[in-house]
């Protein structure tokens, strides 16, 4: 079955869709911490939005952190159908800066299951005040299911992207592996880290650590920084984050130290 970008721009505004778009998609979903999500009200049928916190998980779908006294908790039970706006507008116009319209299905994580336990070390490492909630028990993960991907890139910056352009492949055996290789790099080289923020993403020195590792590349944070850094080919087997993040920390090294030489 082919899959069909499904947005209410006109086809004659949008752009051809490309890897530019793709990763531009890929790094708002990875980096965001909160978007606006709408569903619709189980009594009156009406649109409703409201602000909530996300993080994705190992293949990119969104992942949301939600209470059931919330509207929108109730909302989504009578009818998954919904939309996730991500995007943080910066300086001047809001208008000009990029975001995501995320059409999708939700699916509640059971909070006995090994998924629930995997997303929340995922989203905690994104998210860490979750943890003053995150164990309440009328909290609950839910994984939106892409269906269509409209992006915003800003004035004449339309395309429409399939769910496919925004998820990275299954591969148990590369999820499985994320949470031993991100920990070793925050426990024992946290150097590393700094040096990839410095040299790939051109920030200050401090405190970086890696948030997630997943087949297309790292998100780091340093408070409420959060940056994405691509590999130069997708990982494809749980040898790979080994060989990627160690080729890269050296890249950066040698960068810098010619740098300041």
């Amino acid at each position: 079955m082919t899959e069909t970008p499904q947005t209410d721009t006109p086809r004659s505004v949008l752009q051809d869709t490309d890897g530019d778009a793709i990763r531009r998609a890929k790094t708002l979903l990875r980096t965001s911490r909160y978007g606006a999500l709408a569903t619709l009200d189980p009594t009156s049928g009406a649109p409703v939005a409201s602000r909530v916190g996300t993080a994705s998980d190992f293949y990119g779908r969104p992942v949301l952190l939600i209470s059931g006294l919330t509207a929108h908790y109730k909302a989504l039970q009578a009818d998954p159908r919904c939309s996730l706006l991500l995007g943080e507008p910066g300086k001047g116009d809001p208008l000009a800066h990029a975001r995501i319209t995320i059409a999708a299905e939700a699916r509640f994580v059971d909070r006995d299951s090994e998924e629930h336990q995997s997303l929340a070390w995922r989203y905690l490492n994104h998210n860490p005040k979750a943890k003053l909630y995150v164990d309440l028990g009328d909290f609950r993960f839910v994984v939106l299911e892409p269906l269509s991907v409209s992006l915003n890139a800003g004035f004449g910056k339309a395309y429409a992207l399939t769910a496919s352009d925004l998820l990275t492949p299954q591969n148990p055996d590369l999820a499985k592996a994320e949470h031993h290789a991100l920990e070793h790099m925050n426990d024992d080289h946290i150097d590393a880290t700094a040096d990839y923020a410095r040299h790939y993403c051109g920030a200050e020195l401090g405190n970086w650590r890696l948030a997630s590792l997943d087949a297309d590349g790292i998100t780091i944070v340093l408070g409420d920084d959060m940056r994405r850094i691509y590999f130069d080919e997708p990982a494809t087997v749980p040898q790979d984050f080994h060989l990627k993040v160690v080729a890269m920390a050296k890249t950066a090294r040698i960068a810098l130290s010619d740098q300041s030489n």
